[in-house]
């Protein structure tokens, strides 16, 4: 079951809620990825607090307006056309290399779906830059265990 900002673990109660909003979009997609759901809480907590610290007050303050409601609506508009997930809306989102269960998987940040899976990490970078440098975005490379191993500039 999808966590959301109505429906989250007891121990995201205390947290702001920027940080609360983004440990709950980090904790889903780890859950989707097949980790466990002990296991995804405290790693996406780690992450979202780390996020809010070097996030600018413009990226928190859009980050916030895409509330609970509208994200069920392009949730629901996604599982009701499997074809889509990768829609303009992704444009300007970052793309992420995370470990898969088949290998590494690159994932625009925000998508439900993982775009690719490649079978070496090295794959998967390489791909990622490319979606990126198409996009005019950046490449954020995580190790195994889900925390961010590098970020990667790309030129449009």
């Amino acid at each position: 079951m999808p966590w959301s900002m109505k429906d989250y673990p007891a121990s995201l109660k205390n947290l702001e809620k920027p940080v609360r909003k983004k440990a709950i979009d980090i904790t889903n997609a780890m859950i989707d990825e097949g980790y466990e759901e002990g296991r995804a809480i405290p790693i996406a907590t780690s992450k979202a607090k780390e996020w809010a610290e070097n996030a600018s007050t413009d990226e928190i303050d859009d980050f916030l307006t895409h509330d609970d409601e509208t994200e069920r609506d392009a949730e629901t508009e996604r599982d009701a056309d499997p074809s889509s997930g990768s829609g303009p809306e992704l444009m300007n989102k970052a793309e992420h290399v995370i470990k898969h269960k088949k290998g590494w998987a690159v994932k625009a940040e925000g998508a439900k779906r993982v775009s690719e899976i490649k079978d070496t990490k090295k794959e998967a970078i390489e791909r990622a830059k490319e979606i990126a440098a198409h996009k005019g975005t950046e490449v954020i490379v995580h190790l195994a265990d889900g925390s961010v191993q590098r970020k990667i500039k790309t030129g449009s």
